[in-house]
C-alpha cells in the first residue's frame, strides 16, 4: 500500500538527535535557499529542521514558493539562490522538472543546486531524471530523516561554493586575457598606467581607488630626479598624473609605495594593498585603498594578473623609446617635426578661435655652421629652443627644420612683436655671443584646415614669402596666397607637358642694319601655344620655367633649334643673317653650360659667329667671375656675345672693359620717349659709349620713324621693332626675309 502524503511527512520528526550536527564558525552572510513545495506543512517542518544549520560559516535564508511557476519568477528576481530543495508533484505531474529545464536551459544557471524531492518514488526512474535534468540529488521524502537532509544540504551549498570559485576563478582569468590583449594596445607609460587601474577594478568587481606609481626620470619630460611620479589615478582628481607623489601629501601612501618598491614584493592588508611590477628593468608600484579586504581567490587574481601584464610594461616602456626616437628631436629635447604635425592636427580641431600657429626661419643659419662650426651651431639652435620655449606655458614649441622652429600658441604670445623681440639680443653660443634674426609664417586658427600636414604647408607658404620680402620678416598666411601658389604650380606642371608634346615654338623678331635696311639677324623669342591653341605670355611661363629649373632642359631646346634654324637660312641662301638666342641665369650656373653649347655647334656644324648668346646685367651680377670665364670660354669658339637690357641694372661698368662683347642693346624703356625732349639722354650715352668701345649697337623696340631717325643721327648700327616686324613663326620670317632681301 502506498504511504499518504501525510505520512511521508512524518519523516521530517524522526528524532535522530544522538547524530553530529555539521556546525562550523558564524559569519554575518547567509547563503539562499529556495524551498519549492505545494504543501505549506512541508515547508514549516524543512525550515525547521535546518534551522540551527550553519554552512562554511554562514546561516540558511529562506524563500518560499507553492508552485512551479513562483518557483521560477523567485529564481529570476533572486540571482543569489544557492539551492532548490524542489517537489517533483505540484499543479502538475512534471511541474518540478518543468522549473529545472527552466533554471538549467532558459536561465542558463549551472551553479544553482537542486535536490529533488518526492513523495511518489516511482514516478519516475532515479537515474533518467537525474540525466536528462542535471539533478544534484534526487531523495524520496521517506528516506529524508533530519540528519539526511542537514547532510545534503551542506554537500548541495559546498558543491555551490567550490563550482562558485572555479567559476570566479575562470571569469577572472577571461578577464585577464582581456586586459592584457587591452593593455597591449596602449602605448604610452600614462596610458598603461591608467589602464592597469581599470582593469584592477573590472577583475576585483568593486570601485579601486588606487595610484600607478614609478620614477618620473625617462618618463616626465621635466623629471630631472628619481622622485615617485603619478602615472595613473583612479577615484583621485585628473590633475595629479604626471606630477610627483609627494603632492598628495599622504605620508603612509608614500611610505607604503617607497617600501613595496626598494622591497620588489607586495604588501597586502585589510585597508590597502601595494603590487610591485617589475619587468626588464623597468619598476612600478600599483598601491590600491580597498573597501573589503582581498580574498584569496583575488589574490591569486591579482598575481596572474600581474604576471601577464608585466611584459607589457617593458613593451611599452621601448615604444615609448622607440616613440620618442621618432617624435623627439635629440637636440633640442624637443617635439620634432612629425610630432608637430600632430600637435597641428590638435591645432585644427581647438575649438579656441585665439591660437595661431607659426614657423621660425633662422637667417643665414649655414654661414654660421660653416664659419663657425657644427658644435657652435648645434649650440645656438639649443639657446633658440630655450629661448623660445620661455615665451609662455600656454605655446607649444617644436624644431621642424634644420633652423626652423615650430610654434602653437594664443595670439597674445604668437605674434609679429613677441616673436621678433626674442631676437632682440645676441644668443649665446658658447663663448660665443652670435646676433641674428628670423623670417617668421603665421597661420590663425581662422584659416588652418585639417589634417596637420595642410596646415604646416599654409604656414610655409606664408614663411617662404616672408623670405622673399625685403621690407617685411613676417607674413600671415591668406588664403589667395595659396590660390596663387597651387596656380603656379599648375602651370609649371602644364609647362612641363607642353613642352614634352612639343608646343613650344621659336618665333622670329628681325633685327636691321640702319645704314643699309638689310635684315642682319633675328632675336628668337620663345612662345607656348597652348593645347587650345591660346598663347600665354612669355613675361608668365619664363619665371615659371627658371623657378621651377625646367629652363635648363628648355634653354639647350632652344640652341638646338637655333642651329637648325641658322643651317636652314643658309640653305635658303640667307647665310649672313645670324641668330640671337636670350640665356638665363640658372643655364649660366650649369657646369656644363658652356661645353654644352660648343658641342651643339659643331654638332649641327654652323658657323659659330652666326649664334649669338644674349645675357643681361642680372646675370653679371650674380656670379660676376663664372660668367666671365664662361664668356671668354664661348668667345674663343667665335659665338657672339651681346649685352641685353644695358643699363637698366646695377652693374660696374668695369665689366664692358673686362668682357668680350660684340653687341650692345639699347633697352625699349630708353627708345619709348627717345624723341621727346631731354629723354634721349641715356639712349644717346649707351650709343657712344658702344662706339667708342668698338662694339655694334643695337636698339630695340622701335615703333616709328622719328625714333628710327633719331637712332640714325646718333650713329647707331642696328635696330629691331614693331615699325618693321614683329616676332613671326619660321615660316612666316623666311617670307619675311625673301620679301626684303
Amino acid at each position: 500500500m502506498q504511504a499518504t502524503e501525510n505520512t511521508n511527512d512524518d519523516f521530517l520528526f524522526i528524532d535522530d538527535s544522538d547524530e553530529d550536527d555539521i556546525i562550523d564558525e558564524l559569519n554575518g552572510d547567509a547563503w539562499k535557499v529556495l524551498i519549492v513545495d505545494d504543501d505549506p506543512e512541508i515547508h514549516s517542518v524543512t525550515q525547521l529542521a535546518l534551522s540551527d544549520l550553519v554552512v562554511l560559516g554562514r546561516r540558511l535564508e529562506y524563500l518560499h514558493a507553492y508552485s512551479g511557476k513562483d518557483a521560477c519568477e523567485l529564481i529570476e528576481e533572486h540571482d543569489d539562490i544557492v539551492l532548490v530543495l524542489l517537489d517533483v508533484v505540484m499543479e502538475t505531474d512534471d511541474a518540478g522538472l518543468n522549473v529545472v529545464k527552466h533554471i538549467r536551459e532558459e536561465l542558463c544557471r549551472e551553479d544553482i543546486r537542486i535536490v529533488l524531492r518526492t513523495g511518489q518514488p516511482g514516478y519516475a526512474p532515479e537515474e533518467s531524471v537525474i540525466k536528462d535534468y542535471d539533478i544534484n540529488d534526487y531523495k524520496t521524502k521517506t528516506e529524508l530523516t533530519r540528519r539526511k537532509l542537514v547532510t545534503t544540504v551542506y554537500a548541495a551549498i559546498r558543491s555551490y561554493q567550490q563550482i562558485s570559485t572555479v567559476s570566479q576563478n575562470r571569469k577572472g582569468l577571461e578577464k585577464i586575457i582581456e586586459a592584457a590583449a587591452d593593455l597591449l594596445e596602449l602605448h604610452s607609460v600614462q596610458a598603461f598606467g591608467q589602464g592597469v587601474l581599470q582593469q584592477l577594478n573590472r577583475l576585483l568587481g568593486d570601485d579601486v581607488c588606487g595610484l600607478f606609481c614609478a620614477r618620473g626620470q625617462g618618463i616626465i619630460s621635466s623629471a630631472d630626479d628619481l622622485s615617485f611620479y603619478i602615472l595613473g589615478q583612479q577615484g583621485h582628481s585628473a590633475v595629479i598624473v604626471n606630477q610627483k607623489l609627494e603632492t598628495l601629501k599622504n605620508e603612509q601612501i608614500s611610505s607604503q609605495v617607497a617600501s613595496c618598491f626598494q622591497q620588489k614584493q607586495h604588501s597586502f592588508n585589510d585597508k590597502n594593498v601595494s603590487l610591485y611590477l617589475a619587468s626588464g628593468g623597468y619598476r612600478a608600484v600599483i598601491f590600491l585603498e580597498l573597501a573589503n579586504e582581498l580574498t584569496e581567490t583575488q589574490q591569486q587574481l591579482i598575481e596572474v594578473f600581474l604576471t601577464n601584464i608585466a611584459i607589457g610594461y617593458e613593451n611599452v616602456h621601448l615604444f615609448q623609446k622607440l616613440r620618442n626616437a621618432a617624435y623627439k628631436d635629440w637636440l633640442t629635447e624637443l617635439p620634432n617635426r612629425l610630432e608637430f604635425v600632430n600637435l597641428l592636427d590638435q591645432f585644427s580641431n581647438s575649438e579656441n578661435q585665439d591660437l595661431v600657429a607659426a614657423l621660425v626661419d633662422i637667417n643665414h643659419f649655414s654661414d654660421i655652421n660653416d664659419g663657425l662650426g657644427q658644435d657652435v651651431g648645434n649650440l645656438l639652435l639649443a639657446a633658440v629652443a630655450k629661448r623660445l620655449s620661455g615665451l609662455s606655458d600656454q605655446c607649444q614649441i617644436a624644431r621642424v627644420g634644420a633652423d626652423v622652429f615650430g610654434v602653437i600658441g594664443p595670439s597674445e604670445f604668437i605674434n609679429p612683436d613677441c616673436l621678433s623681440a626674442l631676437f632682440y639680443q645676441p644668443f649665446d653660443a658658447g663663448e660665443q655671443k652670435l646676433p641674428i634674426n628670423a623670417c617668421i609664417g603665421f597661420c590663425t586658427k581662422e584659416y588652418a584646415r585639417l589634417p596637420g600636414v595642410k596646415v604646416l604647408n599654409q604656414i610655409n607658404i606664408a614663411l617662404n614669402l616672408a623670405k622673399k620680402n625685403r621690407e617685411q620678416h613676417c607674413m600671415y598666411y591668406m588664403q589667395e596666397m595659396e590660390d596663387k601658389t597651387l596656380w603656379r604650380l599648375g602651370m609649371i606642371r602644364q609647362l612641363r607637358t607642353d613642352f614634352s608634346e612639343k608646343r613650344l615654338e621659336l618665333w622670329y623678331q628681325p633685327q636691321l642694319s640702319l645704314e643699309t635696311g638689310k635684315v642682319i639677324g633675328a632675336e628668337a623669342l620663345l612662345r607656348w601655344r597652348t593645347a587650345d591653341g591660346a598663347f600665354i605670355s612669355p613675361e608668365i611661363f619664363i619665371p615659371l620655367a627658371e623657378y621651377s629649373g625646367l629652363i635648363i632642359e628648355i634653354g639647350d631646346w632652344v640652341i638646338h633649334q637655333a642651329c637648325l634654324q641658322i643651317n636652314t637660312l643658309e640653305e635658303q641662301g640667307f647665310d649672313k643673317v645670324s641668330i640671337s638666342v636670350n640665356v638665363s641665369i640658372p643655364q649660366f650656373r650649369r657646369s656644363n653650360f658652356v661645353d654644352n653649347i660648343i658641342e651643339t655647334t659643331k654638332a649641327h656644324k654652323v658657323q659659330a659667329s652666326k649664334l649669338e648668346l644674349e645675357i643681361t646685367e642680372n646675370i653679371l651680377m650674380d656670379e660676376p667671375q663664372v660668367v666671365i670665364d664662361s664668356l671668354l670660354k664661348l668667345k674663343e669658339q667665335g659665338i657672339s656675345i651681346a649685352l641685353d637690357d644695358f643699363g637698366t641694372g646695377y652693374s660696374s661698368l668695369s665689366y664692358l672693359q673686362k668682357l668680350p662683347f660684340d653687341r650692345l642693346k639699347v633697352d625699349r624703356s630708353f627708345v619709348n620717349d627717345i624723341t621727346q625732349p631731354g629723354q634721349s639722354l641715356i639712349a644717346d650715352t649707351i650709343i657712344n659709349l658702344g662706339k667708342q668701345m668698338n662694339l655694334k649697337v643695337i636698339a630695340e623696340g622701335v615703333e616709328d620713324l622719328a625714333q628710327e631717325a633719331h637712332l640714325k643721327e646718333q650713329g647707331c648700327h642696328e635696330v629691331q621693332g614693331y615699325y618693321y616686324a614683329k616676332p613671326m613663326p619660321e615660316q612666316d620670317f623666311l617670307a619675311f626675309l625673301k620679301e626684303n632681301q
